[in-house]
């Protein structure tokens, strides 16, 4: 960095500065923005806006206080303000935590349908039109049929069969809201081209529907 600043000031003769902040670290002393899947990204193309505002809206409770601080512009008196604020309203915490960061990186309308669909998904009224979706084709059912196993690598949502299988195992998937006890069971192309819904341990969703 500072070799970047004395660059720029050789060559266009002004000063230049560099600025570093905490190393983002959560309760454990772990790098924040990780996940099972991979990084927390800011391209929505990596990265939903959704999948984005759910990695904020379950973070630890321990750590929601320190993000708020240093990754939001809430001005400081309400920070403090809201550093008071009963255990109870921690879910209250976490949901602005998780809009602000979402409209900061992806705009006010996108983090607006991300809140509408987690709390939707959570009171039972499920509204999947902005849900994180993988289009399958043909070709990905060669004999008109899918493992889910197979599904759940093509949207993402596991780097490995087995890593899907051992979900399966300790009761973490379900489709459409059915728990999958064997993850080697097949989804065929007709309930494909419905659409369905896989949901990942206790917060993680995702639709997938043959185009």
């Amino acid at each position: 960095m500072l070799g970047g600043t004395e660059l720029i000031r050789k060559k266009t003769g002004k000063d230049a500065y560099a600025m570093t902040i905490t190393l983002l670290l959560n309760s454990e002393g772990k790098k924040m923005g990780k996940t099972s899947s991979g990084a927390v990204w800011l391209d929505p193309n990596k990265t939903t806006p959704f999948e984005f505002y759910q990695y904020w809206r379950n973070v630890n409770d321990a750590d929601v206080m320190k993000c708020i601080r240093m990754l939001t512009f809430i001005p400081l008196d309400k920070i403090e303000e809201m550093d008071k604020w009963d255990d109870s309203r921690i879910n209250e915490k976490k949901d602005i935590l998780a809009f602000e960061l979402t409209t900061l990186v992806h705009g006010e309308e996108e983090a607006e349908k991300a809140r509408k669909v987690s709390r939707a998904l959570f009171t039972g009224g499920v509204d999947d039109s902005d849900m994180p979706t993988t289009e399958l084709t043909d070709a990905d059912l060669p004999e008109g049929k899918i493992s889910i196993a197979e599904l759940m690598l093509k949207c993402g949502l596991v780097t490995s069969k087995s890593e899907a299988r051992k979900l399966a195992q300790q009761g973490g998937v379900s489709l459409n809201g059915e728990k999958v006890a064997d993850c080697n069971n097949f989804v065929d192309a007709a309930a494909l081209e419905e659409g369905v819904t896989i949901k990942k341990g206790k917060k993680v969703f995702h639709k997938a529907i043959l185009k």
